[in-house]
């Protein structure tokens, strides 16, 4: 088998970023180096202008991600489309305002946002903590690579919609 075949196949099918252990296991290459080698090339080759996608490294290891200047075009094609005006509502609150309390969002909200909250839980786009009687919610890693921005990012683009 070709290992770097292998390498792009084992990164379009994670759902989450690789380690270098991790991918050597997968690749079945002798030594991080070789694997870090394989990495380089192709991430030359996914360089080109010819490429819709990207090799990049975060902190918990590699992954492919959409290139940004195509992101907007495919995004209602990507699995979390299906994100209601009530679940964006409640997820710029978290995203804005986090770390926040349940009890805070329901308040601006009402009572649907607790089914809101669950579903953008079960999407992984959020992230809950019990504190007394309510949560505190807070977005996860998910969250940036979905929308392919930090949330200081996206609270700037938030804070200049307001200004205008």
């Amino acid at each position: 088998m070709n290992p770097k075949a292998l390498l792009e196949a084992a990164l379009f099918v994670s759902d989450k970023p690789l380690s270098l252990e991790r991918l050597s296991k997968v690749v079945g290459v002798g030594s991080i180096e070789e694997v870090k080698q394989l990495i380089e090339e192709m991430k030359k080759e996914l360089e080109k202008e010819d490429r819709g996608i990207e090799l990049v490294e975060t902190p918990e290891g590699f992954e492919l991600r959409i290139k940004k200047e195509y992101r907007e075009r495919v995004a209602k094609l990507a699995p979390l489309a299906d994100l209601s005006d009530g679940m964006l509502r409640s997820l710029a609150l978290i995203a804005v305002k986090q770390p926040i309390k349940q009890s805070t969002i329901v308040k601006i909200q009402g009572n649907k946002a607790y089914g809101y909250i669950r579903m953008l839980e079960a999407k992984g786009l959020i992230k809950s903590e019990k504190f007394r009687r309510t949560k505190i919610l807070r977005t996860t890693s998910e969250f940036e690579k979905y929308f392919g921005k930090s949330v200081d990012e996206i609270k700037r683009m938030i804070e200049e919609k307001i200004k205008e």
